[in-house]
């Protein structure tokens, strides 16, 4: 795509302005190819993490992850400076923000309601009184006030924050994707997962804005990911043997 050592130059100070690529990473013990965890050895682990290694390791460079506890943030921070490159879920309002390569997932989102309640359907959900959590200032969390017109939807910073409301019943349902809310159904006896969706939520890589460089060595790193056998090893080493890859 680049030739020359001038090319090259521009690239990586658009790309890796500190000499190394720094990754930024939503952490909670979610799952699913945006999410991913801290490892008891203080490292991380995740479907983000192994693209990031393999994109540095591309360019040459080291890595280095920059660590959030949710989507919303590494949106805010992406005029800081803080990070080159990142992975996760876009709307039309982070579009405004930062610059979008290709899709690598597409997803349900929908509604995990608490042991013991009545709520069957999203009609009997979406009723005045009823809490509903979301991760704050996440693509899920708009797409959960649009959809509900009567229901309280209150965004909290962490998944493990909501995770511990739904156990103690505190919060009637809880917005995310549906295979992480089935994942969580497995873990928490008596809590439900709605069978109605209401939004498709795509994960993307991304770049800050106006890194044309940058966006371009990014979408082809992806495009090339999804043919050359890497994003299927990246998803299944996170466990989402499962899970399809997107080919648009």
């Amino acid at each position: 795509m680049l030739s020359g050592p001038a090319s090259a130059d521009a690239l990586k100070d658009q790309l890796v302005p500190t000499g190394k690529l720094r990754v930024a990473l939503g952490i909670s013990a979610a799952g699913g190819a945006y999410w991913s965890t801290k490892t008891e050895t203080g490292g991380y682990a995740g479907v983000p993490v192994d693209l990031g290694k393999a994109m540095a390791d591309q360019l040459g460079v080291g890595v280095e992850y920059v660590a959030y506890p949710n989507s919303g943030l590494i949106t805010d921070s992406v005029s800081s400076g803080a990070w080159d490159v990142t992975f996760l879920p876009k709307d039309a309002e982070r579009e405004t923000k930062m610059s979008f390569g290709p899709i690598y997932e597409v997803t349900e989102a929908t509604y995990i309601v608490k042991a013991g309640s009545t709520v069957t359907n999203f009609q009997t959900l979406d009723q005045p009184g009823i809490k509903v959590a979301a991760v704050n200032n996440t693509t899920t969390m708009r797409g959960a006030v649009a959809h509900l017109k009567n229901a309280k939807v209150t965004g909290y910073q962490t998944f493990d924050e909501i995770l511990n409301l739904l156990k103690g019943g505190e919060i009637e349902a809880f917005a995310l994707s549906r295979d992480q809310l089935n994942a969580i159904a497995k873990k928490i006896p008596g809590t439900r997962v709605l069978d109605e969706t209401f939004k498709q939520t795509v994960t993307a890589i991304a770049v800050p804005p106006d890194h044309p460089l940058a966006l371009a060595f990014a979408s082809k790193f992806m495009t090339e990911a999804k043919t050359n056998g890497l994003l299927r090893k990246a998803f299944d080493n996170n466990g989402l043997k499962d899970t399809p890859l997107r080919a648009k």
